[in-house]
């Protein structure tokens, strides 16, 4: 395979600001429709209220809501990681914690909505939220293009998926030029693949319980999200990677980028270094050219105690291989003695 030449950018939390803060503009204005309610347009100082998809969504929107002075109502698994929810109290101090299921959660945001009457704002399944995550395609292919100097943009971009709506917005922004072919990238631990397996079964799968490392991936795509995803104009294809592979990648970010990001944020990267089916497409499509290929990490809500029990078995295993290992000593020119 020809190797590529990677753009690799990081946007760990920015664009997810974005996209809450265009649904809270666009709140201002015109009819808000959820998944499961349609609101008329709300005075600036109605409450909102979200179920997350691990904790990004919710500081982002806990963010842009005190930004327009608006008090929020933020919904999130118990089990969401502490630096997640630690960011999202410095917002509001209205953190109500529910199951890990997406049905659980909904369950809770429904009593929220019933005793507060909150505005839902869901964490990826409405065009809203869809256009201001499109913004990453926007500004990575304008970075490329004034990095290389020529108008010409990427062969290939490749992002994450969970809930879709980040991934829906890049496909839709790169939607005009089919020069810049867009894949996702999602973890395989216990059935996290659901976009990948939904396109090969041809139907959106609507439940995953998954525990994967990639944390922030382990929801269902959206209903909206899926028109996308599923559109072969907009999105090539998806593909997954195991655990392992995304330690590896997460490890190498660290190591020789010395860029902390989260599990999620690494998956695409994980899947241009080991996914064999990804490369071996690319390498019979590149037809000998190098590509240039934006892959793009999203998400860095992670802390050094998170990442020390991540790695913590792979350091117990190598101390367990070197201890095993015969004691070899050298001559003064090298040699085994």
């Amino acid at each position: 395979m020809k190797p590529f030449v990677e753009i690799v950018k990081n946007f760990p939390g920015l664009y997810e600001y974005f996209a809450r803060t265009n649904c809270l503009l666009s709140l201002r204005s015109t009819p808000f429709m959820s998944m499961t309610t349609a609101c008329p347009a709300p005075p600036f100082s109605n409450v909102l209220t979200t179920w997350p998809k691990s904790g990004n969504h919710a500081q982002a929107l806990a963010l842009a809501a005190h930004t327009f002075q608006i008090p929020s109502y933020i919904v999130m698994p118990s089990i969401s990681t502490p630096s997640k929810i630690a960011g999202t109290r410095l917002y509001t101090s209205n953190v109500i914690f529910s199951g890990s299921t997406s049905q659980e959660r909904e369950a809770v945001v429904q009593k929220v909505i019933a005793e507060r009457g909150a505005i839902l704002v869901p964490p990826y399944d409405h065009p809203d939220i869809i256009l201001g995550q499109a913004t990453v395609g926007l500004e990575m292919e304008e970075q490329f293009q004034e990095l290389t100097g020529q108008e010409k943009g990427f062969d290939a971009v490749v992002a994450p998926i969970g809930g879709g709506g980040f991934l829906g917005g890049i496909a839709t922004w790169f939607a005009d030029k089919p020069s810049t072919l867009v894949f996702g990238a999602e973890p395989s631990f216990q059935g996290a693949d659901d976009a990948r397996r939904g396109l090969l079964a041809g139907k959106r799968i609507e439940t995953v319980k998954s525990l994967t490392i990639a944390d922030g991936l382990r929801t269902p795509v959206g209903l909206v999200n899926w028109g996308i995803i599923s559109d072969k104009t907009k999105l090539e294809g998806i593909y997954a990677v195991s655990e392992e592979e995304i330690k590896a990648a997460m490890r190498l970010v660290f190591e020789r980028m010395k860029v902390v990001v989260e599990p999620s944020a690494v998956v695409p990267l994980a899947v241009v270094l080991f996914n064999p089916e990804f490369r071996q497409w690319v390498a019979e499509r590149q037809q000998g050219k190098t590509w240039d290929v934006g892959v793009v990490f999203s998400g860095g809500n992670t802390t050094m105690k998170a990442i020390s029990a991540l790695f913590s078995d792979d350091s117990d295993a190598r101390n367990r291989s070197e201890q095993t290992q015969p004691e070899v000593k050298l001559g003064v020119n090298g040699e085994r003695r």
